[in-house]
């Protein structure tokens, strides 16, 4: 399957040199790098990066996704010191942390998140953090801790349609994901929550807008809406390219039923350009 001229975005690995030195030398993970984001260069050009925190291994075994599937090691406990470092050097004024999912750790990971948040702010009180948070296996007391930090968004992605998460999503569940979005409004009904949808895997458009509305059933305030294009060959397959237009009218339709902020475009993904639904109309 051709890719289509609206998807002829070349990364430019000159660009990413200076934000990548200072990475490398505080041994720091991006999902940017990870996650292999078409919109890398276009970030890092810009000393945008978002961390992602407990390592670069994830115990679950989604389809679409390219972080490594081993055996994870411990939290490393320095981590957070050298992201608030991090976040001093690219001089960021809006940050973004997300996780591998560590279905191995009591907590999920939840408190390595909160670690890295009070770190950054402690360097920075005026920062803006938004948190991109695994399920935590539907821990209460792991939600409710991040729920109660000072982030100024939450977010967790549905990824896709409930249809496909026994083929795309394995180990998670749609219901779950949807109730950590509802807890976290629950614990902190101040925060921003967010998720976001890859289209391009086989959904239906009714598919596409039930959970939109599920979404909005529990208050989720952001939406994003990305094209999935699969890291290779072994991971989950593609079925179609989703227009512009058609990107546009699921994004109408968003707004139509509430959703305060909402980006959909090919190249948009969860943490792109995550600043702007402050700085943008």
């Amino acid at each position: 399957m051709l890719k289509p001229a609206w998807l002829q975005k070349k990364i430019q690995l000159g660009t990413c040199h200076k934000t990548k030195e200072i990475l490398r030398n505080l041994r720091l993970y991006t999902v940017c790098e990870q996650a292999q984001c078409p919109n890398i260069s276009e970030c890092f050009s810009r000393n945008i990066a978002t961390f992602m925190i407990l390592g670069n291994i994830c115990t679950r075994n989604c389809g679409f996704c390219a972080v490594r599937k081993q055996a994870p090691i411990a939290p490393d406990l320095d981590e957070p010191r050298r992201i608030g470092e991090a976040v001093k050097k690219l001089n960021l004024s809006y940050v973004v942390i997300t996780s591998p999912t560590r279905d191995d750790l009591p907590d999920g990971g939840a408190g390595h998140f909160c670690r890295t948040r009070e770190q950054i702010l402690s360097i920075n009180p005026k920062v803006k953090i938004e948190l991109l948070i695994p399920d935590f296996n539907g821990n209460e007391e792991a939600i409710k801790m991040v729920s109660l930090t000072r982030a100024s968004v939450i977010g967790h992605n549905l990824e896709t349609t409930p249809s496909l998460y026994i083929k795309v999503r394995k180990g998670a569940d749609y219901n779950l994901s949807l109730s950590v979005l509802a807890r976290i409004k629950k614990f902190n009904n101040d925060i921003f929550t967010k998720s976001g949808l890859m289209l391009g895997l086989g959904e239906e458009e009714k598919e596409v807008l039930q959970v939109l509305r599920d979404l909005r059933e529990v208050d989720c305030d952001f939406l994003t809406l990305g094209q999935y294009l699969p890291p290779s060959k072994r991971h989950s397959a593609l079925r179609e390219y989703i227009s512009p237009d058609k990107f546009t009218f699921f994004k109408n339709e968003a707004k139509k039923i509430g959703f305060k902020k909402v980006k959909s475009s090919p190249y948009v993904r969860s943490s792109y350009m995550a600043h702007s639904f402050f700085c943008q109309p």
